[in-house]
């Protein structure tokens, strides 16, 4: 039997079911990492200090928690870590319909929602004011006799979530293994060339030509429509890539940096402790221990 499995769950939602929903109270979080076909919308209230992991994500949560997940193959977790509460509220809905472009979902009324969920294929998780806005109807959607009425109410939830601001994406692209999409036809073309030759070193005059625009005009360009300097987007996907294959692949560390494109394992190494807030080992020692053997 192999350690680096994943749980793939097998969900409760039948064929025929809009909505599996799961509201408990409970002392400690002890499902291992997994991950399952079906999308799922995951709500906890009262675990602060809980860490959460989704994909090559892992932050410690506060009091609220909103997290929706869209990718069959994106690994999360929620581990007890060091929260004292002896109350935990989750509230787990899971659903798969929303996401197929010929979908109910892809017409017009229904445009942010779907834009919501392609961004979680790499997981979203919500700001508090985003989920005051939804947790009453959160909290009495599995008192919902009605089915109807359960997925009208969900629904409601959705959209709020998809019209809120401030929502962030925690897995990197390059570890979800997700197509980049990106308004901008010239910032696309960047962003394939990066995503394609991460392993390799990439100048700023080839991306600039790729871009046919000068290297300052284009470094000024590439930031204001991704919010990063393109130095940091470029260590990002190349952290995303050393991620995965520290789970993926029995590749020792050395072999992974010369893979990402670092030429210098000790700059590998820093970078990845800067960004992970761990070293490439405790990384993949840490996820090992929270693997289910299957």
């Amino acid at each position: 039997m192999n350690e680096n499995h994943v749980l793939h769950e097998i969900t409760p939602l039948m064929e025929k079911d809009a909505l599996y929903i799961a509201d408990r109270h409970k002392k400690e979080f002890s499902y291992p990492i997994h991950n399952h076909e079906v999308y799922e919308l995951n709500f906890v209230q009262h675990a602060a200090g809980v860490r959460r992991i989704v994909g090559d994500s892992s932050e410690v949560i506060g009091d609220y928690d909103l997290v929706l997940i869209t990718s069959p193959d994106l690994e999360h977790v929620w581990e007890q870590n060091e929260c004292r509460s002896d109350d935990i509220r989750e509230i787990t809905v899971q659903f798969k319909f929303g996401m197929e472009d010929d979908s109910f979902f892809d017409k017009t009324p229904f445009f942010n929602i779907h834009h919501m969920m392609k961004e979680a294929r790499k997981g979203l998780a919500f700001p508090l004011e985003a989920i005051m806005k939804v947790y009453s109807e959160l909290d009495r959607l599995s008192l919902l006799q009605d089915r109807f009425e359960a997925l009208m109410s969900f629904l409601r939830i959705l959209n709020s979530l998809a019209n809120s601001t401030g929502a962030r994406t925690l897995a990197t692209s390059s570890y979800a293994k997700v197509n980049i999409e990106d308004d901008s036809r010239r910032v696309l073309r960047v962003k394939n060339y990066i995503n394609e030759n991460y392993m390799y070193e990439i100048k700023l005059k080839t991306l600039a030509e790729l871009a046919n625009m000068s290297e300052s005009a284009f470094s000024r360009f590439f930031k204001l429509h991704t919010g990063r300097t393109l130095s940091d987007y470029i260590i990002d996907i190349r952290m995303g890539y050393a991620t995965r294959m520290l789970i993926d692949t029995t590749d020792s560390v050395s072999e992974i940096c010369f893979n990402c494109g670092y030429n210098n394992l000790s700059n590998f190494n820093r970078i990845f402790k800067r960004k992970k807030g761990c070293s490439p080992t405790e990384f993949r020692d840490s996820y090992k221990k929270i693997r289910i053997i299957v």
